[in-house]
This record gives C-alpha cells, structure tokens and sequence, in this order.
C-alpha cells in the first residue's frame, strides 16, 4: 500500500492566509450588505504598468509568428531578463552579480520553499519570530524541523530568534549555531529593516559559522532610507555566504503574473560543492521557466518608462503606509513599520490576542488584517495591516477604526 509524507501530517492547522481566508468569506455569506475592506493580505491592487502591458503585447505578437515563437526557456531564463537584473538590481549598486548566477522563476514564494531541497536535512534552520510562515513550513514538509509543541508553538530542531518591541524588531545573533539563517528585510511582517552595518554583521558571523543566508529581498523597492541596504550583496563577503531571492510582485506588480528570481554566486560553496551547481541542477530538472511572455514583460521593467512608472506605484502604495500609520498613532495605537516597506505592525489593544482583535475588526468595522500569531509567537499580541489596498479602502478603513469606542 502506498505511504504519505508524514511531516505533512506535522502541519498544525492550516496555511494562515487561507485561514484568513475562510473566515472572511464565512463573514461576507453571512452579511452580504456589509463591504468588507481586505488590508490583510500582501497582493497589489494597481493594475500593471503601461510599460509592462506594452510589452505583454508585443511578446503576445511574437507568439503568434513562426519566426519570433518561443517554446521551452533556457534553464536559467532568458538572457535579455538576467542581464537587465544584473545590470539594474546589482551592478548599479556596486554588486558584482552576474547574469548566469540569476535564476529566473516564477516566484519568490516558490524558491524560498524549494531552495531548502538543495541542503541536507541534518542543517539546523535559524528564522526570525515572528516569520514568513512558508519558511518553517517548508522545511517541516521536508522533515528537519524535529517535533512541534502546541504550547508553545515552536518545533524543536529551529532556532528562534525573537524580534521584538525589546530589539526594534532586528534579530539578534543566536546563541545556539544553525547551519541555515532565513533573513527578510525589509521584513514582512514587521516591517523593520536592518542598516548596512547590521546587514554586515550576519555576513560576517555567517562565514565565521560556515552557515548560509537565505536573504528575501522581496520589498527592497520600498526602501526609502539611505543606509538600508537593497541587496545582501551591498555587503562584504555575502558572495560566499548568501542566496538572495527576489520578486516582481510586489515592486512591479506581478503577483497574478508570476515572476521572481534567486541569486546563488559561484563561490558560494559547501567544502567543493558549489551550490549554484546543485540549484541549476535542480531547476533544470523539475522546472520548465517563466513563460517567455511574461519575462518580455519583466524586461520592461527595467526600461526608462517602467521604472519611472514603478516608482509611481511604490509611491502610491507607501502614501497608504503613512496614512495607516499617522492615523493609527493618533488614534492611540502602537505602531511601526510603514517606512521603509508596506507593512504596519501595531499592538493590539487592552491586551488582546491576534485572534480576537482580528474577529473585533472584522465584526465591528469589517476591515480585514492579518493576526500577528500567525507568523510566530513572538507575533502574539500584534497585527499586521498592508498598504496595498486602493487609496479610497485605506482612508475608509483607517477611519472605520479610529472610530471604533473603547479602544
């Protein structure tokens, strides 16, 4: 008789954001009058740029004539793509990253859950508490997680590191030496982000340890602020050292597009075994590539008119981050984030849990956030509400609860 995997069966519950999901529609069944505002989710409500559609066009036409079809892409993407991220995201800003060391997918979402089958299940995990759940979740599927205790809602075989008010939020260097540390900054969901000197004080320990550093870049195009870092690979040694994985989600829209890419350097090595090596290997074997449409539309981004009109969104979408987070500060809430990425932490009210906040906002004002347990236990306690809702849905939102009584 045939076996399942039975770290699956490990799984507590269900993913959060389907959770979140089906309590939400449980909600609007029962209240079909009622408009619920959604600011839990991360996914983008501004249509594509001109510039991307544009190209989304012209690749269509191509697709449509004998002699400019395109069938399976090359392993690693097409060249046109990586060479345009190596130019623009990396040696723009003084990183020598070069096109074959870009591995263009389908999603950020999809290599940082797929990147952990390249390591050996004897590596012992490192993540920020609170944390993107596909992360942990990923490597409970595979089996290196060890045991989870309910109680406290960790595993055994992880590492934690607690970012908290305490700390602003920035991990602090584990007591306890992992193999494999899973960084995101800035951060989702707290939105804190690392100075480049902090940035370098993990590239260094990480040598010192002989660890490597899984680096989600994911928001790095809300950046504002000068000494935070956009690439692992602003930092002295992160070549041997780091994996940075990047998405067009959310900087360009893209999150029903699908693209994203993973950087592995050459001389990032486990004894002789270079991984750039194991992950080609990997990505030539159980993926086909982002459709070549798709990465023409890519390509467009990077062009004069798409940057400038990317820039236009970013804007937008960090103008709803400072409305959530002047209006919550004047209505009494703690809150941070909102500055450097389009997330706004704050702490729940008269000491309650996510959860319960979570239903409170739902009933009583019908917004919609994301419960801060979910991506950890150090998230009890706090709630995480996106910008990336329309203009007019953030400042209707936003009002709904200032004038919300007793809190």
């Amino acid at each position: 008789m045939f076996k399942v995997n039975e770290n699956y069966l490990k799984l507590p519950g269900s993913y959060l954001f389907s959770t979140i999901g089906k309590k939400v529609n449980a909600y609007s069944a029962a209240h079909p009058d009622r408009k619920v505002i959604r600011l839990g989710i991360g996914d983008v409500t501004q249509p594509l740029a001109p510039a991307v559609i544009d190209a989304l066009h012209g690749a269509v036409d191509e697709m449509g004539r004998a002699e400019s079809f395109h069938g399976y892409a090359p392993d690693l993407g097409y060249e046109f793509l990586r060479n345009a991220i190596a130019e623009h995201d990396f040696k723009a800003r003084g990183c020598e990253i070069a096109a074959d060391e870009i591995f263009v997918s389908d999603g950020a979402k999809c290599d940082c859950s797929n990147i952990q089958e390249i390591f050996s299940l004897d590596n012992k995990i490192a993540v920020c508490d609170p944390v993107y759940p596909v992360y942990v979740d990923s490597n409970v599927m595979a089996g290196r997680t060890g045991v989870y205790n309910a109680k406290t809602e960790t595993w055994s075989d992880v590492i934690y590191m607690p970012c908290t008010a305490d700390n602003q939020f920035v991990p602090e260097l584990p007591k306890e030496t992992p193999d494999m540390i899973y960084l995101c900054f800035p951060n989702n969901p707290t939105g804190a982000t690392l100075a480049k000197a902090q940035l370098q004080e993990w590239v260094d320990y990480a040598n010192q340890k002989g660890a490597v550093i899984l680096y989600d870049a994911a928001y790095e195009a809300y950046i504002s602020e000068a000494d935070v870092p956009h690439s692992i690979y602003e930092c002295e040694g992160a070549r041997t050292c780091a994996i940075e994985l990047r998405s067009f989600s959310k900087n360009a829209g893209f999150t029903g597009v699908r693209l994203g890419f993973t950087v592995i350097p050459k001389e990032l090595k486990c004894g002789d075994v270079a991984l750039h090596s194991l992950w080609a290997r990997r990505h030539g074997t159980k993926y086909n590539g982002a459709p070549y449409i798709v990465q023409k539309a890519g390509e467009a981004v990077y062009s004069e008119a798409g940057r400038a009109q990317l820039r236009q969104q970013v804007d937008y979408y960090m103008s709803n981050a400072r409305y959530i987070l002047e209006g919550l500060k004047a209505a009494g809430f703690t809150v941070s984030g909102g500055v450097n990425a389009p997330y706004i932490w704050l702490k729940t009210p008269d000491g309650m849990t996510s959860w319960e906040f979570f239903d409170y906002l739902l009933e009583e004002v019908n917004v919609v956030g994301t419960p801060g347990s979910g991506f950890g236990p150090s998230g009890e306690g706090y709630f995480r509400l996106t910008a990336f809702g329309s203009r007019e849905n953030t400042v209707e939102a936003v009002d709904r609860i200032r004038g919300l009584q007793g809190i």
